[in-house]
């Protein structure tokens, strides 16, 4: 299955991860038993930093790594009857797995690198793995309502009979990117209508003084902040300009309303009251900064400050967000630089 050409911009970035910002990322957070700790977060494990570590791997060129990535994901995550990976893995309680819930975006992630890396290295028990999650996506994760197709964020939990103001969607799930490896992995045509509807809600998800989606909606009615949640544009949030960058949307109204919204004074990203408007967190750590970067690249076409092309791991988070930035301005944009 050719799908690496089709896979485009993460396809092309291959190798795109500089060599010493991967082992500087692999120091911190890579355990030697193949999980992605989280340092924030009680040092925790989930899908979502096991299909980051995949793809980072692989767009670092690193098949030793991957491997040793996709062997723990496998052994301690892939546990559920339905193809999808349990979310939460945590060293210090017996059993490790404390939610055995999934959460779609850490499926989707995981699926995709495989995708990539089996197409790349000629690993078609890779591409087979992410065919049979994005299969299991397609059963479990994808459902219409109300005309729209959405992707829940877990099986259990989101959808109409789990809530009152149920379906609620995380905006942050829908890696657009990944979408059409899916529908090479599990031919569909909802793969087309999830994308073409992620953006749209994207759209009109216009919340509060900043006109900024929120971390989970509801789309029981017309899509607000759902009920039990912070009504916030916060750190599930800030990736959302990155994910729209990384996927080649080209929508600049779009890409330029989030950077202006998510921007407190000082020009520093911050997550973000939407009731108020007011900043809540500022947000400093150069993983973040460079989601506004960017955008300001691939709309302006301005260059990263040399801040923020200087990798220094810190959080697992932000430091993520940091090389899936650099990867795609250094293949995308390398003007930027």
């Amino acid at each position: 299955m050719a799908l690496a050409a089709m896979c485009q911009p993460a396809a092309a970035q291959r190798a795109a991860v500089d060599p010493d910002a991967w082992t500087a990322y692999k120091a911190k957070f890579l355990d030697p038993n193949g999980r992605i700790v989280d340092n924030a977060n009680g040092g925790i494990s989930h899908s979502e930093g096991q299909g980051y570590g995949l793809l980072l791997s692989y767009l670092a060129n690193s098949p030793a790594d991957f491997e040793q990535i996709w062997y723990f994901t496998r052994t301690e995550l892939l546990l559920r009857d339905d193809g999808l990976a349990v979310w939460k893995w945590n060293p210090s309680t017996t059993p490790h797995v404390t939610d055995a819930n999934n959460a779609t975006d850490g499926d989707m992630l995981i699926a995709y690198a495989l995708a990539l890396a089996g197409s790349a290295w000629n690993k078609p028990d890779y591409v087979e793995a992410g065919a049979k999650m994005a299969r299991a996506l397609l059963a479990h994760g994808i459902v219409s309502w109300g005309g729209r197709t959405i992707l829940l964020p877990g099986g259990e939990g989101f959808d109409a009979k789990a809530r009152p103001d149920g379906p609620v969607i995380n905006p942050s799930y829908w890696i657009f990117e990944a979408i059409p490896v899916m529908a090479l992995l599990a031919p569909s045509d909802m793969w087309q209508k999830l994308s073409d509807d992620g953006l749209t809600l994207l759209r009109s998800m216009q919340f509060g003084p900043r006109k900024l989606p929120a971390d989970w909606v509801s789309l029981h009615r017309q899509p607000e902040p759902a009920k039990g949640f912070d009504a916030e544009f916060g750190y599930n949030a800030i990736r959302i300009p990155l994910y729209l960058a990384r996927a080649g949307v080209s929508d600049k109204d779009l890409l330029l309303r989030l950077q202006q919204g998510i921007t407190a004074a000082d020009g520093m990203p911050a997550t973000i009251d939407l009731t108020t408007g007011r900043p809540k967190q500022l947000l400093d750590d150069p993983g973040y900064r460079i989601v506004n970067y960017v955008v300001a690249c691939v709309t302006e076409g301005t260059k990263l400050p040399a801040s923020s092309r200087q990798f220094t791991p810190s959080l697992y988070y932000p430091s993520t967000l940091q090389l899936l930035g650099l990867a795609f301005v250094a293949e995308k944009h390398p003007e930027c630089l």
